[in-house]
Formats: structure tokens, sequence, C-alpha cells
């Protein structure tokens, strides 16, 4: 930035553009715009830890690493890969190296939160049998935390611009390939007219063109995951299909928790209300979607949005204090069924936005538009 169009800041209030802004922007904390995808990475890699632990321990009778009075757990490895994570993390500069990170960081937090029973009980019972809970607990605190963060809030052009400015760190001494190029203006662009995006847009234009880049498994499997649910989508029938499912999970999950508490699991009896009440939310919701899935299928698939969260976040919570682990399937269904919700959310809402802009383009191209006899122009 040359002197004659700024001056350096040096007095004690901050220009008035900066002082307008939210406080972690002032302090230099914006958000990563693709923080939600390696939060994901991270929680998923976690889950599946857990459950390939579990599964491969006891497919070999629970071997134990050590002798001579030692026992090598496996919360350490998971400390060790969570601590290489941290290493990988504040070692490296620009996006590239944060996929890694998610991947190794949630294979050590899956070793690490799977000996839980481990450190709330007196004996370092392993198999103490609120365990499976804790973990979903712990699981579903780190999503609703990743939403507060990500999800309640659109990233600001700030954001966004100091995004693509990220993107040229990584740019400035490795190249671009196109995917990386066009990712990063696509952050600019989303950017707007700020102060500095024509410097940053220059500077990502003057980075050479490389197509040696770290692969990107989160990226590519999301891909994967995202066109997948995306053809499945396009069927008529699939409202239909995913309230279907979703209510036989629930209506699953309800039968689950009440053939445990028949057989004697020892859990007070407001569990099993809380269960069978929010069984019942989630379903009523669900079926409020159908209701009006053939006029407002973005407000439908919402609704349906909805009814999986409760199931995922409260429903399932329960069902795992009940039945441990057997639960899983019910858990495996809601984030099927999420997955294509969300994958025809995003055609809506994809859709929605073209509209939108090719209505701008005929109202500046077509001069204004018509008015109604007593108000503002009819849109």
């Amino acid at each position: 930035m040359s002197a004659g169009s700024s001056r350096a800041w040096t007095g004690g209030t901050a220009p008035s553009g900066v002082a307008q802004r939210p406080t972690l922007l002032r302090w230099g904390m914006p958000r990563d715009p693709a923080a939600s995808r390696h939060l994901a990475a991270f929680l998923v890699t976690t889950v599946a830890t857990v459950l390939l632990t579990r599964a491969f321990l006891a497919a070999t009778g629970y071997p134990q690493i050590g002798g001579d009075g030692l026992h090598v757990a496996h919360v350490l490895w998971g400390g060790l890969l969570m601590a290489l994570a941290f290493v990988l993390l504040l070692s490296f500069a620009g996006p590239v190296v944060r996929p890694l990170g998610a991947l190794v960081g949630g294979i050590g937090f899956g070793l690490f939160i799977d000996e839980v029973g481990k450190f709330v009980t007196s004996d370092n019972d392993y198999f103490y049998e609120p365990t499976a809970a804790l973990i979903y607990l712990t699981v579903v605190a780190l999503v609703l935390l990743g939403e507060a963060l990500h999800g309640r809030r659109p990233h600001r052009p700030e954001e966004y611009l100091a995004g693509a400015a990220d993107h040229a760190v990584s740019g400035l001494t490795g190249g671009f390939t196109p995917r990386a190029r066009d990712e990063a203006h696509a952050l600019l662009e989303r950017a707007g007219d700020l102060r500095g995006t024509e410097q940053v847009r220059r500077l990502l234009d003057e980075i050479e063109e490389d197509h040696a880049e770290l692969p990107n498994v989160v990226d590519r499997s999301a891909a994967l995951v995202v066109g997948g649910f995306r053809r499945l989508v396009t069927a008529r029938w699939v409202p239909w299909v995913t309230v279907g499912v979703l209510l036989l999970a629930t209506a699953g999950s309800v039968l689950q928790g009440l053939l445990a508490w028949r057989g004697g699991t020892d859990v007070p009896g407001w569990m099993l209300v809380a269960l069978v009440a929010s069984a019942g939310v989630s379903t009523a919701i669900a079926l409020l979607g159908l209701a009006v899935v053939r006029r407002d299928r973005a407000r439908a698939y919402r609704l349906f949005r909805r009814a999986v969260l409760v199931s995922l976040l409260v429903t399932q919570v329960f069902v795992f204090r009940l039945q441990e682990w057997a639960a899983t399937t019910g858990l495996v269904v809601d984030l099927v069924v999420l997955g294509l919700v969300v994958a025809e959310l995003s055609q809506i809402e994809a859709a929605e936005a073209r509209r939108e802009a090719a209505g701008d383009a005929t109202d500046q191209g077509g001069g204004p538009a018509p008015r109604s006899d007593d108000g503002p122009p009819v849109r």
C-alpha cells in the first residue's frame, strides 16, 4: 500500500472503518471460511477412530501393549497425535496444513476420548456403561461450539478477503494449481469491494502456476460425498423416502430405549420420558416439513434438517445412554439423512441465488421495476 493512498495509524483510536468491526476482527482473528469443513473432518475422524478402535479391540481380545507392570494405553498415542497436530498447525503458515492437522488431531482425539471411562471411575473401568453417552455428548458439544462460531452468523466480507490473502501465503512459496487459484479468486469475489481487494487480486494474479500440491483428503472426500448425495436428491420421491427413513430410525431408537429399560438398564425414569419426548418433537417437525414440501420446498428441507438435528443432538444422546454402542446404527442413519437434506438445501439455495442474480440483472438492464399505485417498486 503506497504512502499516498493511506497513512500509518499511530494514534490512540482506530480508523473509523476498523472501529466499526466486531471485536474479534479488531483483534486480528478472522474466521476461516473453510473452518466448517475442517471441523467436520476433525469430528468425523474422531467418531470413526472410536468405532474402529472399539471394533479392533473386541476382535483381538483387548490386547495390552507393555509388560512387567507397564501398560501403554492408547490414550497416550492419542495425546502424542494431538501434540503432533498442534505442532503442524503452529509451524506452517497458510491453509494447506489445516486439513492434515484436522485428520491427525481427529485420530488423536478419538484415541484419547475412547478411554474416558478409565478417568471418570475409581477402578479405571474401560467398559463403564455411560462411556458411549459421554463420548457422544462430547462430540455434540463440539458440534454446537462449531455451529456457534461458524453457523449462526455469516462470514463478513473482511473474512473472505482475509481467506483469499491466506491462500496467497501458500501460493507465494509453492505456486498455485488451477484449483487453488480458482478457490482464492472465489473467496475474493465474495469479499466485494473492500479496501485492499484490488491489491490482493493483483497478488493472486502474479503467483506462478505449479501443479504440485499436498493432497487434500478432506476436500476430496467431501466432494465425493456431496456429489453422491446430490445425484441422489434429484429424484422427486426423495422427500418422502427421507422422512420415511427418519421416522423409522426414530421409532427404532425409541424401541431400543424401551427394550433396554425393560431389560433392566439402570437409568432414571426422566431419561426415558426425555427420549420419547425428543423423538416426538423430531417426528412432528419432519411431518410438518412433509406437509409443506409441495408449496415451499426450501422451508420443507429446513424443517427436515431441524428434525434430524433434534434426533442427532438430543434423541441419540439418550439412546446411547440406554443402549451403549448398539445405538450406532441409528446415528449412521441420521447422518445419511442429514447428508441428503443438506445436499438438497445447497441446490435449492444455489438456485435461489441464481434467480436473484438474474432478477437484479434484468432490473438493471431493463429499466426501473414496475411500481404499485401506493408503494415502492414491486420486485
